[in-house]
């Protein structure tokens, strides 16, 4: 299977009304990772399996370790996404895309043979670039366990990268010659004089008498 046309690429900025019918927009490359998750419908079994899933992954003692901001999308309208929020709690901003913009600009495509909206989601790091996607509609309980992967692999390259660079050591200085002391001259021996030479001929002369 192909990798995502936008895996490696900025994500696409959105503007779309939240549960609220306020207007939420989505600009990638705010310094922390975003996990936007499209699912078929609000309040059917699986949409809401998945969504608690994201809501409990994000909770103070989930299993995202890593700070992400987390984004649903579906294409009902804004009633229906604020009964969801409230019926089940969700911590996070749920967005109606009801006329399918943002789908497309995501290259969302049809599931179960084209009979509903796909289940993708999208992990996008913090510099807005779309780092990874997941795309199944039966495996409703996976993609929180993707965006789990996928923020563990981002914490380590973040990591990684944050180690300071090994630097060869100098080589060390080769110390400096000792200062040659100079030899004590040999004082030179004075030369015989002739006197002396005579007196000690004389005296030999007596020893040998």
């Amino acid at each position: 299977m192909s990798p995502h046309p936008l895996i490696g690429k900025p994500a696409p900025t959105f503007s779309l009304p939240n549960q609220d019918g306020e207007t939420y927009e989505f600009k990638p490359g705010n310094g922390t990772p975003t996990a936007i998750f499209f699912y078929p419908s609000s309040g059917t079994y699986g949409c809401t399996k998945e969504a608690c899933a994201f809501r409990d992954a994000t909770a103070e003692n989930g299993v995202f370790k890593t700070k992400v901001n987390v984004i649903g999308i579906s294409s009902n309208p804004v009633a229906v996404q604020k009964k969801f929020v409230e019926d089940n709690k969700l911590t996070y901003p749920v967005l109606s895309d009801a006329k399918g913009e943002v789908r497309k600009a995501y290259h969302t495509s049809k599931g179960l043979l084209g009979l509903t909206d796909s289940r993708t989601t999208f992990v996008i790091d913090s510099k807005g670039i779309v780092r990874g996607s997941f795309d199944s509609v039966i495996n409703y309980s996976g993609h929180s366990n993707f965006v789990k992967k996928e923020l563990e692999k981002l914490a380590a390259e973040e990591g990684s990268s944050a180690k300071p660079t090994a630097t060869a050591a100098a080589p060390a200085a080769e110390p400096a010659p000792a200062p040659t002391q100079p030899k004590p001259e040999t004082p030179p021996v004075p030369a015989a004089t002739t006197e002396q030479t005579a007196e000690e001929s004389k005296a030999a002369a007596a020893v040998q008498a």
